[in-house]
């Protein structure tokens, strides 16, 4: 987008202040990027585990992983199984993400995600969107794996509804998201059927109980990591990515840089909030003075002044100051 100002009429338009802040706030908006997180990082280097959750999770008892492809979508995971057509496992589009906080906007997240996804299908479907034939969609399964330290319930759904403002109006819309909670000793059944799930829970346990002790947080990691090794906990995967995990882990366990993270997202949102605040106000205003600056106009049968006025920038303020508007 160019900066130079616009020019309509053959006439130079100033700027405005609104304009200018908004052009500034959208190409020096901050763009979060989240970093690949342990759970991520484990299951997309384990297709094994990977499927072995999946059919935990649906009752299923697919066996060729090597079938599996995982595809990312900010820092969801899709799975789609690979074969001529590039189907959708089962006919299912299932999207994972964990959490180590909770967050009810993630039905929400998930209608993005769902809605970019869905676009994609359409484009490459061979039938028309507007056509007689119905254009088949894999059916979507979006779960959250929990893992914080505030006390979550085994299993909850969290629904888009839930943020709809009118809650006696029947929705027409609707997503649901299964939340686990995957903390060391919940959901015992899962954990049962996908054992690479119990052993990550307990290398989280442990690595909290390590840092709990008040000791420097990476030879505290180190530590629990080494103990997990030595008991067959995840071993083979911390052996072979131990340098990787220690900064996975250092991240997500320094909690002041956790806090420092959520103040600037909260700035930022506030900056963000306060900026379109203040547009709508310098809108609202504009077309105040622009309305009162028509009426005396008109009444003084000023019309030539009042299509200049619309054609030059510069004239119009020139004629609001003289007129006090």
């Amino acid at each position: 987008m160019q900066r130079s100002v616009i020019r309509k009429h053959g006439i130079k338009e100033k700027e405005n202040f609104w304009t200018r802040w908004f052009r500034w706030q959208g190409s020096h908006k901050v763009h979060k990027q989240f970093k690949d997180r342990l759970f991520r990082f484990l299951f997309e280097e384990d297709k094994e585990a990977l499927l072995q959750i999946y059919n935990a999770l649906n009752g299923t008892d697919y066996q060729d992983a090597s079938q599996l492809q995982v595809v990312t979508i900010e820092n969801a995971v899709y799975i789609v199984m690979k074969n001529d057509l590039a189907f959708v496992l089962a006919g299912t589009m299932n999207l994972y993400e964990h959490q180590s906080t909770y967050n009810p906007n993630m039905p929400v997240r998930f209608l993005i995600y769902l809605a970019s996804e869905y676009q994609k299908v359409v484009q490459e479907a061979e039938e028309s969107l507007y056509g007689a034939r119905q254009i088949m969609l894999p059916t979507p399964q979006c779960v959250v794996f929990y893992n914080g330290e505030k006390d979550m319930p085994e299993e909850q759904i969290l629904r888009l509804s839930d943020a709809f403002e009118n809650k006696k109006q029947e929705a027409d819309v609707e997503v649901k998201v299964r939340m686990l909670n995957i903390n060391y000793g919940h959901n015992k059944e899962l954990m049962e059927k996908c054992s690479v799930l119990a052993e990550y829970a307990q290398l989280i346990a442990i690595s909290r109980q390590y840092v709990a002790e008040g000791m420097n947080k990476q030879e505290a990691l180190n530590m629990a990591i080494s103990y997990c090794v030595e008991h067959g906990i995840l071993a083979k995967f911390l052996k072979r990515n131990r340098s990787e995990v220690v900064g996975m882990l250092l991240e997500e366990f320094d909690v002041d840089k956790y806090e420092r993270s959520l103040r600037r997202e909260g700035y930022e949102e506030g900056i963000e909030q306060g900026i379109e605040q203040g547009m709508k106000l310098g809108r609202n205003l504009e077309a105040e003075r622009m309305n009162k600056l028509v009426i005396v106009l008109s009444e003084q049968n000023r019309m030539n002044d009042l299509v200049k006025a619309a054609q030059d920038k510069e004239y119009q303020e020139k004629l609001l100051k003289s007129l006090g508007l």
